[in-house]
């Protein structure tokens, strides 16, 4: 008999847990959006003729029904038994370590669940907690609804509880070995690996293991194999060189911003708004993250922010969006005098997600020597939907992060780009969002990840749309209107086919001037990664890349 199913072939009493955010605000705030999806989740097992119930209690003082700390969730999982069919339904964003210690050891079937929301980013805490899952080699299955009475959901329901573990349609995932990549991508994409492995570089990385993304943590001997080494550095120590950045050049920098046409949202309450006092200690940290990076001779850098520096300063995401531009404020080692990193990009990882980093060093490579725009960041994937302007629908995902995005991003550039105070709910103290449109487009989208101990790579190429204003407008206001917006439509790629095999909530991306160019970058990209050592798989259509010769 399989582990959870009962003699007669189903499933034995099945439990749902939850796993929340760390931030007591947001996990009150999101509640309500949570206990609506249980309810919708555990109504559709029961109407399948099963028994479901939580697996720990509403706590009423709390003000709300999750695990919130991996100590709780230590606890929740020792009531839980061992071979108990487990269903984690989430809602909103989470931490995934919370949950984590119990699901790696769980012996039932598991089955992670997510709401397909743009308001309450449910998906993009389950992605999270599904490439955490792949990279530690437990087996789990997966599901996602609007409202949970999909057929989709419904038929992969039934055949979960039936013992089944699902497996979706992936097929749009190819090994790259079923390609042909043109001689010039393969010898620029070698180039660059041999360049990599000989010279070596350094990844600096303020505090590793961002918010429980255990995902997002590259085990060093396989990132030493393509010749990126961790400097590990201390988010203490980049609080303590903003605190010796003088106010003139901070404000130097706001002065650069604004000769630029970037316009900065302010009010007088700092509790509720983006005040000159949160932007100038912003400014601070750009100065301070560029001379640490300098100090310790970084080619690249990730800030996690999440948990610790949101309880000292504001918000890094303005930071962010402008390490990864190439055309930026200028700033000067105090006792040279010489430019930090000029006219280039200091490509910054979000939340210290290695895979990101070791993705927007390569790309960076890349483009620099095609001669395109090297800016990358990465996104979270929120959701998405149809749009239909002209009667043909045709799928348009929201690629949303907190800031980070660069300016050469977006429609209009610095003169695009606003700056809005950040959420509170995740934010207390504050500071300004980076946000904009992004621009219409040809980009290259990828996703480092690890899976049993091996370092692979999804790469596919999109295209950024232009929507109306009040469809963006609408779209942010669904999702977080603070935020920089990318709408992107990913040929050859269905929206089950994406989140059944994308290994993260993040995605990397970076535009190329056409859609042949995008071509050319993505098969270099695909080459140098390869050469590397990491296994790569190209996704959907419009790459240009011609089948394997027999």
């Amino acid at each position: 008999m399989s582990y959870g199913l009962c003699e007669n072939g189903g499933m034995s009493e099945i439990i749902l847990i939850a796993s929340g955010d760390l931030r007591l605000s947001a996990n009150q705030k999101c509640w309500a959006a949570q206990q609506a999806a249980e309810e919708a989740v555990m109504a559709a097992i029961r109407r399948e003729g099963r028994e479901v119930r939580r697996g720990h209690p509403y706590d009423p003082e709390k003000g709300h029904g999750f695990i919130d700390s991996q100590r709780y969730g230590l606890e929740v999982f020792r009531q839980i038994p061992p071979e108990a069919p487990l269903v984690v339904c989430e809602a909103v964003w989470q931490y995934s370590h919370h949950v984590f210690p119990g699901l790696l050891t769980h012996k039932g079937p598991i089955l992670t669940v997510a709401n397909w929301s743009g308001e309450w980013p449910g998906l993009v805490g389950m992605l999270n907690l599904n490439a955490g899952l792949t990279k530690a080699g437990v087996a789990y299955s997966t599901l996602w609804s609007v409202d949970f009475t999909d057929d989709f959901f419904v038929q992969g329901l039934k055949r979960w509880l039936a013992g089944e573990i699902l497996v979706h349609d992936t097929s749009h995932a190819r090994s790259l070995k079923q390609f042909s990549l043109p001689v010039k991508a393969i010898r620029l994409g070698r180039k660059l690996a041999r360049e990599l492995k000989t010279n070596k570089v350094i990844m600096g990385i303020f505090d590793e293991g961002c918010m429980g993304m255990y995902n997002a943590i590259i085990p060093d001997e396989l990132l030493h194999a393509t010749g990126v080494f961790k400097e590990r550095l201390s988010q203490s120590a980049l609080y303590a060189a903003m605190r010796r950045v003088p106010d003139e050049e901070a404000r130097a920098v706001r002065a650069w911003l604004d000769a630029q046409g970037m316009r900065f949202v302010t009010g007088s309450n700092p509790e509720t708004d983006l005040t000159d006092e949160q932007i100038l200690e912003q400014c601070k940290m750009y100065i301070a993250a560029l001379r640490i990076a300098d100090e310790f001779g970084c080619d690249t850098i990730g800030i996690q922010y999440q948990q610790g520096l949101k309880d000292l300063t504001p918000a890094s995401d303005l930071v962010e969006g402008l390490l990864n531009n190439v055309d930026r404020p200028p700033v000067k080692d105090p006792k040279t005098g010489r430019i930090l990193y000029g006219g280039q990009a200091l490509p910054h990882f979000n939340e210290v997600d290695e895979c990101a980093g070791l993705d927007a060093l390569v790309t960076n490579r890349i483009w620099r020597k095609l001669g395109f725009d090297p800016e990358t960041t990465l996104h979270d994937v929120r959701y998405g939907e149809d749009f239909s302007p002209d009667g043909t629908p045709r799928f348009v995902w929201v690629l949303e992060i907190s800031g980070g995005a660069p300016p050469q991003h977006f429609a209009g550039g610095y003169a695009g780009a606003v700056s809005e105070r950040q959420p509170p709910m995740y934010f207390p103290l504050g500071g300004g969002s980076l946000k904009g449109v992004s621009k219409p487009g040809e980009i290259v989208w990828s996703r480092v990840f690890v899976e049993r101990g091996k370092l692979k790579v999804d790469i596919g190429r999109a295209s950024v749309v232009g929507l109306p204003q009040e469809e963006t407008e609408r779209r942010w206001r669904i999702t977080t209107s603070q935020w920089p917006i990318m709408h992107a439509v990913m040929p050859g790629v269905t929206r089950d086919q994406f989140m059944a095999r994308h290994k993260s909530n993040h995605i990397q991306v970076a535009y190329a001037p056409d859609a042949a160019g995008a071509n050319l970058a993505l098969a270099a990209k695909a080459a140098m990664f390869k050469a590397l050592g990491l296994e790569v798989a190209i996704c959907g259509e419009g790459h240009g890349l011609e089948p394997a010769r027999a």
